[in-house]
């Protein structure tokens, strides 16, 4: 154990506990040190409802069985459970797969009845989703038009936090997550007005700047498409 600095820091948060980890000394010692902490606060925690734990290992990469031990050690503890563990260092594959989920891809279409247009990642479609078509991303869905079919956001991972805009929202159905939803008229209702979205570019006809409504400018085929890794 460190005579410098505690190897383990135990903070108190609203929420629950954060447990800090050196992140330069040996997997072993940290692990010692770590029951001998929470061994040592156990008045803290031992009676009462269950207390969330974050760990945050700094710059330290944790294999997975090492992430495993540590949900061990905190579990086996009454009235501890891990909510998270955070490190600053991922491998390769884990940076790719985060890059993935939060890329955004944009796409210039029209999903019409029968079609389904699946992104890995945030999805930004500029056109509409027509009764009969479907739209899926693991992230969150924009539609800059009118979304009249089905969308699906925060798939793959269930995430709830996901979230789904579009100009004109007039689906048949939204899933976000585990969670759906059928079209409620009365909230349309309230929404339903003229309304369009706008947008600038620059005309060639005319060499300069000019306001049209977004599905004008989509026609005229002006707005670039990215299709990235799709």
């Amino acid at each position: 154990m460190s005579l410098n600095r505690p190897l383990v820091t135990l903070m108190g948060k609203k929420d629950g506990f954060v447990l800090v980890l050196d992140d330069t000394c040996a997997f072993d010692a940290l692990l010692e040190e770590l029951k001998q902490k929470l061994s040592q606060n156990q008045t803290r925690y031992r009676e009462g409802p269950t207390i969330t734990v974050k760990v945050q290992a700094g710059d330290r990469y944790l294999k997975p069985e090492q992430r495993d031990e540590l949900t061990r050690v905190i579990s086996s503890f009454h009235h501890l459970k891990v909510a998270a563990i955070e490190s600053n260092v991922m491998t390769q594959k884990e940076f790719e797969e985060k890059r993935v989920r939060e890329q955004l891809v944009s796409v210039n279409r029209v999903i019409r009845s029968g079609q389904v247009l699946s992104i890995q990642g945030n999805l930004l479609l500029i056109g509409d989703v027509n009764p009969g078509g479907t739209v899926t991303a693991t992230g969150n869905i924009y539609v800059f038009g009118a979304l009249r079919g089905i969308a699906c956001a925060g798939t793959g991972d269930s995430n709830p936090q996901a979230v789904i805009a579009a100009s004109i929202m007039e689906p048949t159905q939204l899933r976000i997550g585990d969670r759906i939803s059928r079209t409620d008229e009365s909230q349309l209702d309230e929404l339903r007005n003229d309304h369009f979205l706008e947008c600038a570019y620059v005309d060639p006809d005319v060499d300069k700047i000019v306001i049209d409504k977004l599905h004008q400018i989509q026609q005229k085929q002006i707005i670039p498409v990215m299709n990235a890794d799709m």
